[in-house]
């Protein structure tokens, strides 16, 4: 699925109106001291980290997709935010960063990667000690969120025990989980009811 095509039209009123609610969730789930560090997976248009800049003394965002890199840095421009880095990057299965971080946040890019696994490890490799995960996704469903888009290839959401069960493997700690958020969006004129979890994690 090549986000490039969907950049530009990215920011709708929907999708800006649910990070804010992601944004809250992820903010009140851990305690954030304002000098640490933050890395943001599968940043897109940044509407997330948009919410939370300035909890942090500094966001890293990081997106494959080339066309949300560049939607994404002529809005930090224009608005002017000075700790907020972006990198065209795909770190799904090899960590090239070269930085480490005190919390890692994703949100409704982990259905998108193959191999979660990898992936897991990488945000395990990427966080100092006592670092926070916040992984927000769609909750286990039939394939309807993404039958609009026949080229998709990802999960159909996450079952949360199971996921649960890759992090505690990949040694994360202090696993939580629950689902905070409930919606529908209309697919090829069909109402398609979702909804999205928060699980968060530590690294001792």
């Amino acid at each position: 699925m090549s986000f490039d095509n969907y950049a530009k039209t990215w920011d709708t009123d929907k999708r800006i109106n649910r990070a804010k609610v992601i944004s809250n969730e992820i903010g009140d789930s851990i305690e954030i001291n304002e000098n640490y560090s933050a890395m943001e997976f599968g940043c897109g248009t940044g509407l997330i980290s948009f919410n939370l800049y300035d909890k942090f003394k500094s966001i890293t965002l990081i997106d494959s997709s080339k066309g949300m890199i560049e939607i994404l840095n002529s809005k930090i421009n224009k608005y002017g935010v000075t700790n907020m880095v972006t990198h065209h990057l795909d770190i799904s299965i090899k960590n090239s960063l070269g930085m480490k971080f005190d919390v890692i946040y994703t949100s409704m890019v982990l259905h998108h990667i193959n191999d979660i696994k990898a992936i897991i490890n990488n945000f395990h490799q990427l966080l100092n000690k006592d670092g926070y995960l916040c992984i927000v996704d769609l909750d286990e469903e039939d394939g309807s969120f993404h039958k609009g888009y026949p080229e998709f290839d990802g999960h159909n959401g996450f079952n949360q025990n199971e996921l649960k069960t890759i992090l505690i493997n990949s040694d994360f700690k202090d696993i939580e989980s629950n689902t905070f958020f409930y919606d529908d969006k209309i697919v090829k004129d069909e109402k398609v009811c979702y909804s999205l979890f928060l699980m968060k994690a530590r690294k001792y």
